[in-house]
């Protein structure tokens, strides 16, 4: 299969959040090997064997931009790449090789010298490379990719057997997002938390330098909003770990602040420098979105005011590249006609999305659900395996205003038996304390779908066909949030010893409409033509927004995927209903 470079290259920086000068793309043409009996180690192929294919990183071998297009599993793979340093470029400089992604188990040699192994899928992570490196001269790099069928694997929709079934799909191997090179100061800012201050009109943000001894470290941070300075402000620190406020309030703008909402998705920039000995060591750039996120009443409140939310179920499938966005003009197109249909967010399904994408939902005023990829058994090794990487993905991810809701669990997968067993009720309980340990506001959904637990909203999925067979089942909020009827006609809301509490209630999943001259499957009957369709989106969709302690839906889903084809979109994201119908039935008024 030809590799087609130009067509799928990714060149943009994949952390717009934080964002460096200093860097150097390693997306594109690497060499490539399957290794199915494993004997790379023991042969050891990081010194010097020639990989005699070639993959367009950061597409796995699974896909056609990899120019692979290998659908079958294969354990073990490996990369290598040669790269050349110039000499003034890294001088007095560590050299961080980064991967944003990679499944599942990643190692990695420069010049024949192991440098690093990195656990999980959905995190990103890197190494120091410095004391490895030559200069003016190839260096050589070898990442060698571990992946199995193990259900206590963070898995998401990855399927576990040789064939596709149910709603899980082909599975994802190795990189599969940018991989690049940092050149910093051996003193340089690690990462900051930015914490919006609604009520207070301020920004909180806590900085995280790397060790130093006693140098004189100035960090200079400089608010700004389109260009216009707000705050500037130098700090001299002794310290590696510290925390400043800044009052955003400007008195020639007459609200005062820049507030972000769907509507107004307003961002301040912000520019981070470190200085030492009046010597600029590093500099970055961020930005962050003023608002705030609350349950009150039964209500979830964006900036005070109630907000019903329309979502869609999004798994972030293309066909030429799976689980990685073939280029940011694809994101940017998923967002605009998810806006256009008249929904106001998205639930990003069992997947943890390209950076570049929750970017553009800051920009756009997108909402996001950011969902934890699955286990699908309950084990010591998957409780581990789900825990440490869920705590990587919250830090790496908390800054994004247009998150606004964590679920690190969806329809009881990797804790089966929630319903009744202590120890899986108290993982849940574990996983939802220690994410607000880290993040105080943001809702928390324990678990999406059914049997809850702790919860901070309860998200109920139901693919009945019909809205009056829906009204009637919800009409009694009691039969549901107590537990007297199975809300979907098979689960309910509680785990047992859990009890309603007030909170939100949303269906986060429902309709999965499929028509019938197409091949696979969606929820419940197909439909023969656009008006059948129309019909019985309006009519599930109107008896949900008629049942007044419902306050927000998620539709699924947002395209076909392989199998599954109950998208709005075709899997080539060309519309089956024209936009603007789907928009006219999401905006209409409850009767």
């Amino acid at each position: 299969m030809a590799i087609d470079i130009k067509k799928y290259f990714r060149n943009e920086y994949p952390r717009p959040q934080f964002e460096r000068n200093q860097w150097e793309n390693l997306n594109g043409l690497w060499s490539f090997a399957f290794d199915d009996n494993n004997l790379g180690e023991k042969e050891k192929w990081y010194k010097g064997k020639k990989f005699h294919k070639k993959i367009n990183v950061p597409f796995t071998y699974e896909t056609e931009a990899s120019g692979i297009g290998d659908k079958e599993f294969h354990p073990y793979i490996w990369y290598q790449r040669d790269i050349v340093l110039d000499e003034d470029s890294v001088k007095n400089k560590e050299v961080i090789l980064r991967f944003q992604r990679s499944d599942y188990l990643t190692k990695v040699w420069v010049n024949s010298k192991f440098v690093g192994e990195h656990r999980g899928g959905n995190a990103a992570f890197g190494f120091n490379i410095t004391h490895e490196l030559e200069v003016n001269k190839e260096n050589s790099i070898v990442v060698k990719v571990e992946d199995s069928f193990d259900t206590a694997q963070p898995r998401g929709k990855q399927k576990w057997v040789n064939d596709n079934f149910g709603c899980w799909y082909t599975q994802t191997t190795g990189i599969w997002q940018t991989v690049w090179l940092e050149y910093l100061n051996p003193i340089h800012l690690d990462y900051t938390k930015i914490t919006p201050n609604f009520d207070s009109n301020s920004v909180t943000i806590d900085y995280s330098l790397t060790p130093f001894q006693k140098e004189d470290v100035t960090v200079k941070t400089k608010v700004s909003y389109k260009g216009t300075e707000i705050r500037t402000l130098n700090y001299k620190t002794k310290r590696k770990e510290f925390q400043l406020t800044f009052d955003l309030i400007d008195d020639e703008f007459e609200w005062g602040v820049h507030v972000w909402s769907p509507e107004n998705p307003n961002l301040y920039d912000l520019s981070f420098e470190v200085i030492v000995d009046n010597q600029l060591k590093d500099k970055v750039n961020s930005y962050f979105g003023l608002r705030k996120i609350s349950i009150s009443d039964g209500q979830v409140l964006l900036n005070n005011q109630p907000i019903y939310q329309k979502l869609l179920l999004d798994q972030g499938y293309w066909q030429e590249s799976m689980l990685t966005p073939p280029s940011e003009e694809a994101i940017i197109e998923d967002i605009e006609k998810t806006i256009a249909m008249g929904f106001n967010g998205v639930r990003k399904h069992q997947k943890l999305e390209d950076n570049r994408f929750l970017y553009w939902c800051d920009k756009k005023g997108l909402l996001v659900w950011s969902e934890m990829a699955a286990t699908y058994s309950f084990t010591d090794q998957a409780i581990d395996n789900f825990t440490k990487e869920w705590l990587d993905i919250i830090k790496e991810n908390y800054n994004h205003p247009s998150i606004i809701t964590w679920v690190p669990f969806n329809e009881s997968w990797g804790v089966p038996n929630i319903k009744t067993e202590k120890d899986q009720q108290a993982f849940t309980q574990a996983i939802y304390y220690l994410t607000k340990s880290y993040d105080k506001e943001r809702p928390v959904i324990v678990n999406d779908g059914w049997e809850h637990t702790i919860s901070d909203i309860i998200a109920l999925h139901d693919y009945e066909e019909l809205g009056s067979v829906f009204k009637e089942r919800y009409q009694d909020k009691d039969n549901i949030v107590e537990n007297k009827i199975p809300h979907n006609g098979f689960k309910y809301a509680f785990a047992d010893g859990f009890k309603y509490n007030g909170q939100p209630v949303i269906i986060t999943e429902y309709g999965g409409i499929a028509f019938n001259e197409e091949q696979g499957w969606g929820y419940g009957n197909q439909v023969n033509n656009e008006s059948e369709f129309l019909e019985r989106y309006s009519n599930i969709t109107d008896a949900i927004k008629n049942t007044p302690y419902i306050v927000g839906y998620c539709y699924t889903q947002t395209t076909d995927v392989q199998q599954e084809i109950n998208g709005l979109l075709k899997a080539d994201r060309t519309p089956k209903i024209a936009l603007e119908k789907i928009k006219k039935i999401n905006d209409s008024k409850p009767n």
